[in-house]
């Protein structure tokens, strides 16, 4: 049986993967969403004290999970969205994954594009420098924005009462800066041909990580002879792991895992 990981990105509870899990296991996985470092076990308890995440970086994040994979006879499969899918790179890089699905994933260093959409959706927390250290959430309308563009006001609504979380702001000032900082955490060994298969995807009308973000991150791995492969969903925004469409990208990424014969 193939063990799967899965890891949420900012702002998102690690209980929103629970479809994800059930989904996978009908399909003979075993998945597991282990919390990132200072996130409670509940969404409440989480939004009660964010002080408990506030300070961690993009490194401690993924040093957090690459002690987490310790407990696995073999090497599993990391499935990450958005800061996820770039910690799940990290961890096919260095080997610790057998494979990875990086779905519609934070910049990793040398993504050049910076969209408006991009900017806009990162400002609530770039835009005071004092939350560099701190652990900070979305409103309703800035979720609205980076997440639920595409959805209607109710669903987007629905998603963050259930799902949305503060976060720490750090990772995003790392990967804000990361083409300025020659020993960024967001630095990936794009450039690794011993990895195993990678597939990313893109969001044609995501805010949070625009389409042209995310091929871009795939063009990275162009040098590269192991296998990678990009997956457009046209249509979805950022919130496509949570929302009524979820099975979709589900299914695409289980399709994937099989294609590789995991």
């Amino acid at each position: 049986m193939t063990n799967v990981v899965f890891i949420h990105g900012l702002w998102v509870s690690h209980t929103s993967w629970q479809p994800w899990i059930e989904r996978f296991g009908q399909e003979g996985y075993s998945a597991t969403a282990p919390r990132w470092p200072g996130e409670a076990e509940t969404t409440a308890a989480t939004r009660d004290n964010p002080r408990a995440q506030a300070g961690f970086g993009i490194q401690q994040i993924t040093d957090h999970f690459a002690a987490t994979l310790e407990q696995f006879d073999t090497p599993p499969v990391a499935v990450g969205h958005s800061f996820g899918g770039l910690i799940a790179q990290k961890l096919l890089a260095q080997n610790k994954v057998a494979a990875a699905v990086a779905i519609d994933p934070a910049q990793i260093k040398g993504v050049l594009p910076l969209p408006l959409a991009q900017l806009r959706s990162a400002f609530p927390i770039l835009g005071n420098p004092l939350n560099h250290g701190r652990a900070k959430g979305l409103t309703r309308a800035q979720w609205r924005y980076g997440f639920g563009n595409t959805l209607t006001e109710a669903e987007s609504n629905a998603l963050w009462e259930q799902w949305a979380i503060p976060s720490p702001g750090k990772p995003l000032f790392e990967a804000a800066t990361a083409n300025f900082a020659p020993n960024s955490p967001a630095k990936v060994d794009t450039a690794n041909a011993g990895r195993g298969p990678l597939l990313i995807t893109g969001g044609t009308e995501d805010h949070t990580v625009p389409f042209v973000s995310a091929r871009a991150t795939y063009q990275l791995y162009a040098k590269s002879l192991a296998v990678t492969e990009f997956h457009e969903f046209s249509g979805k925004g950022h919130s496509l792991t949570v929302d009524h469409g979820w099975p979709e990208v589900a299914d695409v990424a289980l399709s994937w895992l099989k294609a590789q014969n995991l």
